[in-house]
């Protein structure tokens, strides 16, 4: 996990119940304690609807614009509608003129409901956070760690407006666009991290995630295996529990047994099949904040590895 201080921008995607919004949380905790200045970032949903990531970092709520939530750490809620806006800024030649598009209903709808502009908005909102800059020069969050909201969503940033560049090509636009996959694209600068569990349908489905984000050419930082069962056996040891079960019949321990088993061939087979650096989370029985504590602390303790 260490070499991910050096990345401006991580992308933390995963298929849904994986614990996502943990890794991200944890890895925002985890880089804010080694001295980075890290912005927490979820990407908005539905109007209203509430926020994960949020319950994680023990707030009441994410904000439009970056908020405290503790030493060298501020979250923020990604709204693509803040992305158009500067977007329209940028490729409109006199700012008024962006404001007053950003005021009509129908631009807003279209912006809304038209293919690619939702990714559009979320990627150049994202650009205003990396450009963000302190009165020295500094960059004002020297990390943005990004808890997508869906497994495709990673694939949709890079795979949709580098669609639209086949459409137009050339101008102001296109010129918006390909500075957002720039930075996508960059290796010294972005990195996505696909979270998964230790059973056999996840893994498999992290893996066709993992091919999707190569061919999409974004990065890939690592996986995390997450919510792995505590293992105090090794090699003669486990292969005396498997013979005492199978003289007594099932006992007490057994499908933990199994669990254990199952969590280290998915290691394995990541480890074989990811080409990635593989972080290990194990299994705790804390929630919230206290959830979000402990696994940070598996990181800064070396336990993830």
């Amino acid at each position: 996990m260490n070499s991910l201080l050096s990345l401006r921008a991580v992308l933390v995607t995963g298929k849904g119940g994986v614990g996502k919004t943990t890794v991200s949380a944890a890895i925002a905790r985890y880089a804010a304690g080694q001295g980075k200045r890290v912005l927490c970032a979820e990407v908005s949903g539905e109007v209203g609807a509430a926020s994960s990531l949020a319950e994680a970092l023990g707030v009441p709520r994410l904000e439009a614009h970056p908020t405290h939530v503790a030493t060298n750490l501020r979250a923020v809620l990604l709204e693509p509608s803040l992305g158009h806006a500067s977007f329209l800024a940028d490729v409109l030649p006199m700012r008024w003129l962006a404001d007053a598009a950003m005021r009509s209903a129908a631009v807003r709808r279209f912006f809304a409901a038209a293919p690619t502009f939702a990714e559009m908005g979320a990627l150049y909102r994202l650009l205003d956070f990396v450009r963000a800059k302190r009165s020295d020069g500094s960059h004002e969050h020297e990390m943005i760690v990004v808890d997508l909201p869906a497994t495709g969503h990673a694939l949709a940033l890079a795979q949709i407006p580098s669609a639209l560049l086949q459409i137009i090509p050339t101008g102001p636009i296109a010129s918006a666009v390909r500075e957002g996959l720039n930075l996508l694209y960059d290796a010294q600068k972005t990195g996505a991290v696909v979270v998964t569990l230790p059973e056999t349908l996840p893994v498999s489905e992290a893996l066709e995630l993992m091919a999707g984000i190569r061919e999409h050419r974004i990065p890939l930082a690592g996986i995390c295996l997450n919510r792995v069962p505590f293992d105090p056996f090794d090699d003669s040891e486990r292969e005396a529990a498997r013979a005492l079960l199978a003289s007594r019949g099932p006992l007490l321990g057994q499908r933990t047994l199994e669990r254990i088993d199952r969590a280290r061939g998915s290691a394995e087979r990541l480890t074989r099949e990811g080409a990635a650096a593989l972080t290990v989370f194990h299994d705790v029985i804390d929630e919230g904040p206290a959830l979000i504590e402990a696994i940070a602390g598996q990181i800064s303790k070396g336990v993830a590895a």
